[in-house]
Protein backbone atom coordinates (compact mmCIF):
# COMPACT_ATOMS: atom_id res chain seq x y z
CA UNK A 1 0.00 0.00 0.00
CA UNK A 2 1.40 3.43 -0.91
CA UNK A 3 2.09 6.20 1.59
CA UNK A 4 -0.81 8.20 0.17
CA UNK A 5 -3.16 5.22 0.56
CA UNK A 6 -1.94 4.66 4.12
CA UNK A 7 -2.65 8.27 4.93
CA UNK A 8 -6.09 8.11 3.32
CA UNK A 9 -6.94 4.97 5.28
CA UNK A 10 -5.78 6.67 8.47
CA UNK A 11 -8.10 9.61 7.77
CA UNK A 12 -11.03 7.28 7.04
CA UNK A 13 -10.51 5.46 10.33
CA UNK A 14 -10.19 8.75 12.21
CA UNK A 15 -13.39 10.08 10.65
CA UNK A 16 -15.33 6.95 11.59
CA UNK A 17 -14.38 7.45 15.24
CA UNK A 18 -15.51 11.09 15.53
CA UNK A 19 -18.90 12.52 16.57
CA UNK A 20 -20.98 13.68 13.60
CA UNK A 21 -23.07 16.83 13.26
CA UNK A 22 -25.46 18.58 10.89
CA UNK A 23 -23.63 20.08 7.90
CA UNK A 24 -26.26 22.70 7.08
CA UNK A 25 -27.34 20.84 3.96
CA UNK A 26 -23.82 19.98 2.78
CA UNK A 27 -21.37 17.29 3.94
CA UNK A 28 -21.84 16.17 7.55
CA UNK A 29 -19.72 17.87 10.16
CA UNK A 30 -17.36 15.92 12.39
CA UNK A 31 -16.06 17.03 15.76
CA UNK A 32 -12.27 16.98 15.69
CA UNK A 33 -10.19 18.12 18.67
CA UNK A 34 -13.15 20.05 20.05
CA UNK A 35 -14.19 21.83 16.84
CA UNK A 36 -16.59 21.07 14.00
CA UNK A 37 -15.30 20.71 10.47
CA UNK A 38 -16.68 19.35 7.21
CA UNK A 39 -16.15 15.59 7.15
CA UNK A 40 -14.94 15.66 3.54
CA UNK A 41 -12.16 18.09 4.51
CA UNK A 42 -10.89 16.41 7.65
CA UNK A 43 -8.01 14.74 5.81
CA UNK A 44 -6.72 18.05 4.47
CA UNK A 45 -6.84 19.62 7.92
CA UNK A 46 -4.96 16.73 9.53
CA UNK A 47 -2.30 16.82 6.78
CA UNK A 48 -1.89 20.57 7.26
CA UNK A 49 -1.41 20.04 11.00
CA UNK A 50 1.23 17.37 10.52
CA UNK A 51 3.22 18.51 7.51
CA UNK A 52 3.14 22.27 7.06
CA UNK A 53 6.52 23.88 7.79
CA UNK A 54 6.13 27.63 8.22
CA UNK A 55 8.76 30.28 7.65
CA UNK A 56 9.20 33.20 10.02
CA UNK A 57 8.36 35.55 7.14
CA UNK A 58 5.04 33.81 6.40
CA UNK A 59 1.82 35.75 6.90
CA UNK A 60 -1.35 33.82 7.77
CA UNK A 61 -4.81 35.39 7.52
CA UNK A 62 -7.35 33.64 9.74
CA UNK A 63 -11.12 34.09 9.63
CA UNK A 64 -14.37 32.35 10.29
CA UNK A 65 -16.39 31.68 7.14
CA UNK A 66 -18.43 34.73 6.08
CA UNK A 67 -16.48 37.19 8.20
CA UNK A 68 -14.77 39.26 5.50
CA UNK A 69 -12.30 36.66 4.25
CA UNK A 70 -12.00 37.93 0.66
CA UNK A 71 -11.89 41.53 1.89
CA UNK A 72 -8.97 40.78 4.21
CA UNK A 73 -7.15 38.70 1.60
CA UNK A 74 -7.46 41.46 -1.00
CA UNK A 75 -6.44 44.22 1.40
CA UNK A 76 -3.38 42.39 2.70
CA UNK A 77 -2.31 41.14 -0.74
CA UNK A 78 -2.51 44.67 -2.15
CA UNK A 79 -0.63 46.09 0.85
CA UNK A 80 2.32 43.71 1.01
CA UNK A 81 2.71 43.70 -2.79
CA UNK A 82 2.18 47.43 -3.41
CA UNK A 83 5.69 48.02 -4.75
CA UNK A 84 5.63 45.01 -7.05
CA UNK A 85 2.00 45.64 -8.07
CA UNK A 86 0.99 49.31 -7.66
CA UNK A 87 -2.66 49.29 -6.50
CA UNK A 88 -3.70 51.72 -9.25
CA UNK A 89 -2.22 49.51 -11.98
CA UNK A 90 -4.63 48.30 -14.65
CA UNK A 91 -2.74 44.99 -14.57
CA UNK A 92 -3.07 44.34 -10.84
CA UNK A 93 -3.52 40.59 -10.13
CA UNK A 94 -6.65 41.23 -8.05
CA UNK A 95 -8.42 42.50 -11.17
CA UNK A 96 -8.18 39.16 -12.93
CA UNK A 97 -7.45 36.52 -10.27
CA UNK A 98 -9.57 35.40 -7.33
CA UNK A 99 -8.25 36.38 -3.92
CA UNK A 100 -8.67 32.72 -2.99
CA UNK A 101 -6.07 31.85 -5.65
CA UNK A 102 -3.69 34.62 -4.63
CA UNK A 103 -3.98 33.78 -0.91
CA UNK A 104 -4.65 30.02 -0.72
CA UNK A 105 -6.22 28.21 2.21
CA UNK A 106 -3.53 26.14 3.92
CA UNK A 107 -5.90 23.39 5.03
CA UNK A 108 -7.17 22.90 1.46
CA UNK A 109 -3.91 23.33 -0.43
CA UNK A 110 -3.37 19.66 -1.20
CA UNK A 111 -7.03 19.14 -2.07
CA UNK A 112 -7.29 22.04 -4.50
CA UNK A 113 -3.71 23.17 -5.12
CA UNK A 114 -0.98 22.10 -7.53
CA UNK A 115 1.20 20.16 -5.08
CA UNK A 116 0.55 16.52 -4.16
CA UNK A 117 2.25 16.77 -0.77
CA UNK A 118 3.28 19.42 1.73
CA UNK A 119 6.87 18.21 1.31
CA UNK A 120 6.80 19.37 -2.31
CA UNK A 121 4.93 22.48 -1.29
CA UNK A 122 7.42 23.40 1.44
CA UNK A 123 10.33 22.88 -0.95
CA UNK A 124 8.94 24.66 -3.98
CA UNK A 125 6.59 27.45 -2.91
CA UNK A 126 8.40 30.71 -3.54
CA UNK A 127 7.55 34.36 -2.88
CA UNK A 128 9.55 37.58 -3.31
CA UNK A 129 9.33 38.45 0.39
CA UNK A 130 6.56 36.80 2.41
CA UNK A 131 4.43 33.78 1.66
CA UNK A 132 0.81 34.77 2.14
CA UNK A 133 -1.74 32.16 3.24
CA UNK A 134 -5.18 31.94 4.81
CA UNK A 135 -7.07 29.56 7.07
CA UNK A 136 -10.43 28.99 8.76
CA UNK A 137 -8.81 26.56 11.22
CA UNK A 138 -9.21 27.52 14.92
CA UNK A 139 -6.08 28.63 16.75
CA UNK A 140 -6.08 25.50 18.90
CA UNK A 141 -5.87 23.30 15.77
CA UNK A 142 -2.98 25.15 14.12
CA UNK A 143 0.33 23.26 13.89
CA UNK A 144 2.59 23.75 16.90
CA UNK A 145 5.19 25.18 14.51
CA UNK A 146 2.78 28.02 13.75
CA UNK A 147 1.79 28.72 17.35
CA UNK A 148 4.74 28.05 19.59
CA UNK A 149 8.01 28.13 17.65
CA UNK A 150 10.33 31.08 18.27
CA UNK A 151 10.32 31.76 14.53
CA UNK A 152 6.56 31.37 14.10
CA UNK A 153 4.82 33.44 11.40
CA UNK A 154 2.52 36.41 11.99
CA UNK A 155 -1.24 35.87 12.05
CA UNK A 156 -4.02 38.36 11.31
CA UNK A 157 -7.47 37.34 12.54
CA UNK A 158 -10.68 39.03 11.38
CA UNK A 159 -14.02 38.30 13.04
CA UNK A 160 -17.54 39.68 12.70
CA UNK A 161 -20.53 40.43 14.90
CA UNK A 162 -22.12 36.99 15.49
CA UNK A 163 -25.58 38.08 14.35
CA UNK A 164 -24.31 39.37 10.98
CA UNK A 165 -22.06 36.34 10.67
CA UNK A 166 -25.01 34.01 11.22
CA UNK A 167 -27.23 35.72 8.64
CA UNK A 168 -24.41 35.75 6.09
CA UNK A 169 -23.73 32.05 6.68
CA UNK A 170 -27.42 31.23 6.26
CA UNK A 171 -27.60 33.05 2.92
CA UNK A 172 -24.32 31.47 1.76
CA UNK A 173 -25.37 27.90 2.50
CA UNK A 174 -28.73 28.44 0.82
CA UNK A 175 -26.84 29.07 -2.42
CA UNK A 176 -25.23 25.63 -2.29
CA UNK A 177 -26.34 22.14 -3.32
CA UNK A 178 -29.87 21.01 -2.52
CA UNK A 179 -30.38 24.11 -0.38
CA UNK A 180 -30.94 26.12 -3.57
CA UNK A 181 -34.31 24.44 -4.18
CA UNK A 182 -35.02 23.52 -0.56
CA UNK A 183 -33.68 26.41 1.57
CA UNK A 184 -32.59 25.82 5.14
CA UNK A 185 -35.16 27.15 7.65
CA UNK A 186 -33.72 30.08 9.58
CA UNK A 187 -34.96 28.70 12.90
CA UNK A 188 -33.27 25.32 12.33
CA UNK A 189 -29.82 26.72 11.57
CA UNK A 190 -30.13 29.22 14.42
CA UNK A 191 -30.46 26.26 16.78
CA UNK A 192 -27.32 24.67 15.30
CA UNK A 193 -25.41 27.96 15.42
CA UNK A 194 -26.28 28.64 19.05
CA UNK A 195 -25.10 25.22 20.17
CA UNK A 196 -21.83 25.68 18.31
CA UNK A 197 -22.55 23.24 15.50
CA UNK A 198 -21.24 25.14 12.48
CA UNK A 199 -18.15 25.07 10.28
CA UNK A 200 -15.06 25.62 12.46
CA UNK A 201 -17.25 26.21 15.48
CA UNK A 202 -18.12 26.61 18.21
CA UNK A 203 -17.65 30.10 16.85
CA UNK A 204 -17.08 31.60 20.29
CA UNK A 205 -14.19 29.21 20.90
CA UNK A 206 -12.76 30.02 17.46
CA UNK A 207 -12.86 33.74 18.26
CA UNK A 208 -11.56 33.34 21.80
CA UNK A 209 -8.58 31.26 20.69
CA UNK A 210 -7.24 34.02 18.47
CA UNK A 211 -8.33 36.75 20.89
CA UNK A 212 -6.33 35.26 23.77
CA UNK A 213 -3.34 34.66 21.49
CA UNK A 214 -3.41 38.32 20.42
CA UNK A 215 -3.31 39.40 24.08
CA UNK A 216 -0.49 37.00 24.94
CA UNK A 217 1.66 37.60 21.83
CA UNK A 218 0.58 40.92 20.25
CA UNK A 219 3.69 41.01 18.08
CA UNK A 220 2.61 37.74 16.43
CA UNK A 221 -1.21 37.86 16.37
CA UNK A 222 -3.31 40.86 15.34
CA UNK A 223 -7.05 40.70 16.14
CA UNK A 224 -9.40 42.77 13.99
CA UNK A 225 -13.16 43.29 13.95
CA UNK A 226 -15.11 43.61 10.71
CA UNK A 227 -17.22 46.46 12.08
CA UNK A 228 -14.21 48.51 13.21
CA UNK A 229 -12.49 47.99 9.86
CA UNK A 230 -15.64 49.23 8.12
CA UNK A 231 -15.88 52.28 10.37
CA UNK A 232 -12.24 53.41 10.19
CA UNK A 233 -10.64 51.69 7.19
CA UNK A 234 -7.64 54.02 6.84
CA UNK A 235 -6.70 53.79 10.50
CA UNK A 236 -6.87 50.00 10.55
CA UNK A 237 -5.13 49.61 7.18
CA UNK A 238 -2.16 51.61 8.51
CA UNK A 239 -2.23 49.54 11.70
CA UNK A 240 -2.32 46.38 9.59
CA UNK A 241 0.62 47.46 7.42
CA UNK A 242 2.65 48.31 10.53
CA UNK A 243 1.97 44.88 12.03
CA UNK A 244 2.86 43.11 8.78
CA UNK A 245 6.24 44.83 8.68
CA UNK A 246 5.53 46.99 5.65
CA UNK A 247 4.39 50.34 7.11
CA UNK A 248 3.35 53.14 4.79
CA UNK A 249 6.03 55.76 4.24
CA UNK A 250 5.50 59.41 5.10
CA UNK A 251 5.19 60.10 1.39
CA UNK A 252 2.51 57.43 1.01
CA UNK A 253 0.60 58.81 3.97
CA UNK A 254 0.90 62.44 2.94
CA UNK A 255 -0.27 62.06 -0.64
CA UNK A 256 -2.89 59.50 0.39
CA UNK A 257 -3.06 57.97 -3.06
CA UNK A 258 -1.59 54.58 -2.23
CA UNK A 259 -3.77 54.03 0.83
CA UNK A 260 -6.90 55.20 -0.98
CA UNK A 261 -6.17 52.95 -3.96
CA UNK A 262 -5.68 49.90 -1.74
CA UNK A 263 -8.98 50.61 0.00
CA UNK A 264 -10.72 51.08 -3.34
CA UNK A 265 -9.20 47.93 -4.82
CA UNK A 266 -10.26 45.81 -1.85
CA UNK A 267 -13.66 47.44 -1.23
CA UNK A 268 -16.76 45.27 -1.29
CA UNK A 269 -18.51 47.08 -4.14
CA UNK A 270 -15.39 47.12 -6.33
CA UNK A 271 -14.63 43.43 -5.77
CA UNK A 272 -18.25 42.40 -6.24
CA UNK A 273 -18.36 43.96 -9.72
CA UNK A 274 -15.15 42.40 -11.06
CA UNK A 275 -15.71 39.72 -13.71
CA UNK A 276 -13.39 37.35 -11.85
CA UNK A 277 -15.71 37.52 -8.83
CA UNK A 278 -18.94 37.26 -10.85
CA UNK A 279 -18.06 34.29 -13.03
CA UNK A 280 -16.34 30.94 -12.75
CA UNK A 281 -15.50 28.62 -9.88
CA UNK A 282 -13.16 29.26 -6.95
CA UNK A 283 -10.43 26.80 -5.85
CA UNK A 284 -12.91 25.55 -3.22
CA UNK A 285 -15.31 24.52 -6.01
CA UNK A 286 -17.86 27.20 -5.12
CA UNK A 287 -19.32 29.59 -7.68
CA UNK A 288 -17.42 32.87 -7.43
CA UNK A 289 -20.53 35.03 -7.21
CA UNK A 290 -21.94 33.42 -4.06
CA UNK A 291 -19.30 35.10 -1.89
CA UNK A 292 -20.73 38.57 -2.37
CA UNK A 293 -24.13 39.63 -1.08
CA UNK A 294 -24.28 42.93 0.87
CA UNK A 295 -21.19 43.25 3.04
CA UNK A 296 -23.08 45.55 5.40
CA UNK A 297 -22.92 46.03 9.15
CA UNK A 298 -26.26 45.41 10.87
CA UNK A 299 -28.04 43.54 8.07
CA UNK A 300 -29.14 40.98 10.66
CA UNK A 301 -31.92 43.43 11.61
CA UNK A 302 -33.61 42.63 8.28
CA UNK A 303 -33.77 38.91 9.03
CA UNK A 304 -33.80 38.13 12.75
CA UNK A 305 -36.69 38.61 15.15
CA UNK A 306 -35.99 40.31 18.46
CA UNK A 307 -36.02 36.96 20.25
CA UNK A 308 -33.57 35.44 17.73
CA UNK A 309 -31.15 38.34 18.15
CA UNK A 310 -31.46 38.18 21.93
CA UNK A 311 -30.69 34.47 21.89
CA UNK A 312 -27.47 34.93 19.91
CA UNK A 313 -26.45 37.82 22.17
CA UNK A 314 -27.17 35.78 25.29
CA UNK A 315 -25.17 32.77 24.10
CA UNK A 316 -22.12 34.79 23.12
CA UNK A 317 -22.21 36.96 26.25
CA UNK A 318 -22.24 33.81 28.36
CA UNK A 319 -19.46 32.09 26.42
CA UNK A 320 -17.23 35.17 26.29
CA UNK A 321 -17.85 36.38 29.83
CA UNK A 322 -14.69 37.73 31.41
CA UNK A 323 -12.64 37.59 28.21
CA UNK A 324 -12.87 41.28 27.36
CA UNK A 325 -14.06 40.46 23.84
CA UNK A 326 -17.27 42.36 23.17
CA UNK A 327 -19.48 43.12 20.18
CA UNK A 328 -21.92 45.99 19.72
CA UNK A 329 -25.58 45.04 20.02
Amino acid sequence: MSAISDETQEHIELLSSLPKGNGWGLADLCQYQGFWCASDRLGSIVTFQKEFKPLETDLILATLPKSGTIWLKSMVYATVNRVRFPPASEKHPLLTTSAHDLVPFLEYYLEYGTYNSFSNFNANFQSPKSRLFSTHVPYALLPESVKNATNSPKIVYLCRNPKDNFVSLWHFFNKRGSNITNPLPLEKVLELYCRGESWYGPLWDNMLGYWKASLETPSKVLFLKYEELKKEPKFHLKRLAEFLGCPFSLEEEENGGTIDEILRLSSFEFMKNLDVNKNGITPLKFRSNIYFRKGEVGDWKNHLTASMAERIDRVFEEKMHGSGLLFDA
